[in-house]
């Protein structure tokens, strides 16, 4: 039994759209793996605040990687269909790395609230033991959430053809397509968006209360702006994530008459944008970054 991708465009239309998702991918993986490649071979950047950006790239690499199969195979060569197996597994690793892109986040705020608000204990707290565990206990809690979801989708009969309006497998879409009470999915996904999602927003709104408090405590004008600066990049990636995030949650959840259009839209920019804006963002922003990917392409 398979599960197939709604299309209500031409097909003459796909190779033009196929295009700029193309260049879109393109820019996308090769824009996060020159991040990683800068914070790897630069000792300079073996720092906490690049470690966390290095996670955010691995993340949105993964999430790059996790729909180009399925984007590019409807537009390039017209593959409509996927096995249940194959769309859940999908919708797993979508769904796990945009959470720990979550906690990557909150983890780069909590990074720039030590630097502003403590800097004399800055090296002392975020140690590299430190930052590996803030790793692995936000990949852990991904995984742990997430993990139930294929099992408790697998169990459900669907009906007919089923047709899903992105190019991609998500939790809250898939759902809808069984035969069957989804009362049960539906609590737990909300379950996850608020524990996940909802606390990590949360958080770094409080750390952005403490850090513009101390900001302003500040006497000099000029080191208020220096210290500003310094979070203006995560700023723009944390608006970045959780604007088409939870636009696309609100669609999914109350916008059941609105336009098919504008699902799609919001969802090639829910998982799209972040993985391609993020690397142009903080190579634009962070000056030992920006040194590195001119002097990279310049010589």
């Amino acid at each position: 039994m398979t599960i197939s991708y709604n299309s209500s465009l031409q097909k003459h239309m796909h190779i033009w759209i196929s295009i700029p998702l193309c260049f879109i991918y393109l820019v996308s993986i090769l824009g996060n793996c020159t991040i990683l490649f800068i914070i790897k071979t630069e000792p300079s950047l073996h720092e906490p605040m690049y470690l966390f950006l290095s996670m955010l790239a691995v993340t949105d690499l993964g999430l790059s990687l996790c729909t180009l199969p399925t984007v590019l195979g409807i537009f390039w060569i017209g593959a409509r269909d996927i096995g249940h197996d194959a769309c859940f597994a999908q919708l797993f690793f979508i769904h796990c790395l945009s959470f720990l892109e979550s906690s990557v986040l909150l983890s780069m705020a909590f990074d720039r609230f030590v630097a502003i608000c403590r800097p004399l204990h800055y090296a002392s707290i975020l140690t590299n033991t430190v930052i590996g565990r803030i790793g692995l206990a936000s990949l852990g809690r991904s995984v742990a959430l997430i993990f139930p979801l294929p099992f408790m989708l697998k169990r459900f009969p669907y009906c007919g053809s089923p047709v899903l309006s992105h190019s991609y497998c998500l939790h809250q879409e898939v759902m809808k397509l069984a035969c069957a009470d989804i009362k049960a999915n539906s609590v737990y996904g909300m379950f996850v968006i608020v524990s996940t999602v909802g606390i990590d927003s949360l958080l770094i709104l409080f750390s952005y209360a403490l850090i513009l408090r101390t900001v302003l405590s500040i006497a000099s004008r000029a080191e208020r702006f220096k210290a500003l600066n310094t979070c203006v990049s995560h700023i723009c990636a944390v608006l970045l994530f959780y604007t088409p995030m939870i636009g696309l949650s609100v669609i999914h959840r109350f916008g059941k008459q609105g336009s098919h259009l504008v699902q799609v839209i919001m969802g090639f920019v829910y998982l799209l944008f972040p993985p391609l804006m993020n690397p142009i963002v903080y190579s634009v922003k962070t000056k030992q970054i920006r040194d590195r990917v001119t002097h990279a392409f310049c010589c």
